[in-house]
């Protein structure tokens, strides 16, 4: 059944549970008391404890070359990874949440630029329209909760969706066999190692308090599972589409405040909210009405096809076929 998807449904599909598994995690930040440095380093710890451990289930002794087979991604994407991780949470107490939220909105923009202009990525026209449909619609549900905020804090903030950029536009430009890219989740215990690291030496090696534990602890239940949804849906799609379905992030994670919380979200919100959906929904429903008037004019579905002789290839042993066009 999951083979018979069109491969760029399965990435959405991939990466929005990835987005849904992540949004709560503002709320995380927000609600625990230890400084950012002790909040980092369990981040650190325990996201990277887990993730080390899948990727070794799955590769095992093949661990060391998976690695190695990312090449400069094996250095970019842990780099930025963490630089996401630590300006988040960072920015997250030095200005208001609708700034680090309109900071964040820019990172579908980011990287489609980035992957134009150093890649070589080209984006669909739809794709365009529906990253500016989705930013003003992000950007319409944070105005309501707009300060002023530290200088530092919005600097600090902009690192986010850059950082985000960085990250998956360089996973989705690997090549991997197929059109499929190449498995970077096996490089994201590094990222998280590179979060540990500059806490350790900040003083955030030590034991929080019960209630703050417990939160890190259900932190590291959900968060390691969401990044490597998020970092495979970098395999089957364009960094900028990547970036694009995180910014559902915003809008769960502002349904999470209303229903935990019990903070009503303003006019604007609801506005804003059904703008990304209204965009997303109506961009997959055209990609599913055009596939199937290809079908039934007798076109021959190209990307399944691909799809297929990739995988052949690889049971035979046999290099993969050229990719094409990827996006």
């Amino acid at each position: 059944m999951w083979k018979r998807l069109p491969f760029r449904l399965r990435g959405y599909l991939i990466t929005m549970t990835g987005v849904l598994l992540l949004s709560p995690d503002a709320l995380l930040v927000k609600d625990t008391r230890v400084d950012v440095a002790t909040f980092m380093f369990w981040r650190g710890l325990l996201l990277g404890g887990v993730l080390l451990l899948i990727a070794a289930a799955r590769y095992r002794e093949r661990l060391p070359a998976a690695i190695r087979a990312c090449g400069p991604a094996a250095l970019w994407c842990p780099l930025a990874f963490a630089a996401s991780a630590w300006a988040f949470v960072a920015a997250n107490r030095l200005t208001s949440a609708g700034n680090v939220l309109v900071m964040l909105n820019l990172a579908p923009l980011a990287a489609g630029l980035i992957g134009m202009l150093l890649f070589g990525q080209r984006l669909r026209r739809q794709t365009w329209v529906v990253i500016a449909v989705c930013i003003a619609g992000a950007s319409l549900m944070a105005v309501g909760e707009l300060g002023q905020g530290s200088l530092l804090g919005l600097a600090v903030a902009l690192i986010i969706p850059l950082s985000i950029a960085i990250n998956t536009t360089v996973a989705s430009a690997q090549r991997g066999s197929g059109r499929r890219g190449l498995d970077t989740t096996v490089i994201l215990p590094l990222g998280c190692l590179a979060m540990l690291l500059p806490a350790a030496v900040m003083g955030g090696a030590r034991l929080p308090e019960g209630d703050d534990l417990q939160r890190l602890l259900l932190m590291g239940a959900f968060l390691p599972l969401a990044y490597f949804l998020i970092q495979t849906g970098a395999r089957y799609l364009p960094g900028a589409e990547v970036s694009l379905v995180m910014l559902l992030e915003t809008l769960v994670g502002t349904l999470l405040v209303w229903w935990w919380v019990g903070e009503v979200p303003t006019a604007l919100a609801f506005a804003g909210g059904g703008m990304i959906v209204v965009a997303m929904l109506a961009s997959s429903l055209r990609d599913l009405y055009r596939q199937r008037r290809k079908a039934a004019e007798g076109a021959p579905d190209t990307r399944r096809l691909r799809d297929e002789a990739a995988e052949a290839s690889l049971e035979r042993g046999e290099p993969a076929p050229s990719v094409g066009e990827r996006h």
